[in-house]
């Protein structure tokens, strides 16, 4: 699943490719979306912004309307040039934002939905969010106190894949924070303190940070490389279901005792 630094460098490629340019059509290729009317409702309105909040992506539009995307598991954001060829089969798209010099498209986005900006701001599962790790100020204490009333049995790894808890945090990220905090993500919250888990969520924050400025991901420590062994020990990191998800953990057992 794309993490909040995949989102926010989306979030930036296609503000840079709308804002301030004038849209030429706007296209629902996809049948969920065939009696939805977004070309029409949208018809003549000027990107004003486009932010992202964790795994989500807003494109605000003048005159109080937003288009909400998640790309879950599935989905991609692509910016063309006008002829250029997609990466992804025209088949396999549901939004197509055409400008003079740009083709915005969103690939399989499973939740792709119009609203108003009233909504965005009341709608239950935007505002359950926690704090965006990748906000220009992150608000620690929100993420401690929401640290704290989550079940304290459950292990720090899973708790930080929680978007109640902290936005924008995936499986890649975890396991790269836990390792460079040295902790184990099987140790209970209740057992963490508060300056251990602000200082993976600080560790999270510096590579995603690097992430979105560059557009690239340095190669893992532990994420995805179960029986290789560690960068700072040689022991053989390990990988196992966590969760109820059962989302797989990667950690190294002798770094993260």
């Amino acid at each position: 699943m794309p993490e909040g630094d995949t989102i926010r460098y989306a979030a930036k490629r296609v503000g840079a490719a709308l804002l301030g340019h004038e849209i030429e059509s706007i296209e629902t290729p996809h049948p969920r979306h065939s009696r939805d009317r977004w070309p029409e409702r949208l018809d003549g309105r000027s990107v004003r912004s486009v932010d992202a909040h964790g795994k989500h992506l807003f494109i605000r539009f003048d005159g109080g309307l937003t288009l909400h995307s998640h790309l879950r598991m599935t989905g991609k954001w692509g910016i063309y040039a006008p002829g250029q060829r997609w990466r992804r089969s025209p088949r396999r798209a549901w939004l197509v934002i055409r400008t003079r010099g740009h083709e915005v498209v969103q690939f399989d986005g499973p939740v792709l939905e119009l609203m108003t900006d009233s909504r965005t701001r009341f709608d239950q599962r935007l505002a359950a969010l926690g704090p965006d790790v990748l906000a220009d100020e992150f608000d620690e204490r929100v993420f401690l106190r929401r640290l704290r009333e989550d079940d304290p049995t459950r292990g720090i790894g899973d708790a930080l894949l929680d978007q109640r808890t902290v936005a924008g945090i995936g499986n890649l990220w975890k396991a790269e924070a836990c390792f460079a905090a040295g902790l184990d993500p099987w140790r209970r919250t209740a057992e963490v303190g508060d300056e251990e888990a602000l200082a993976v969520v600080r560790a999270a924050r510096g590579v995603m940070q690097a992430s979105v400025e560059k557009g690239l991901r340095v190669r893992s420590a532990v994420y995805d490389r179960a029986g290789l062994p560690c960068p700072r020990c040689h022991a053989r990191v390990r990988a196992r279901g966590q969760g109820e998800d059962n989302r797989t953990t990667f950690w190294c057992p002798r770094c993260q005792a």
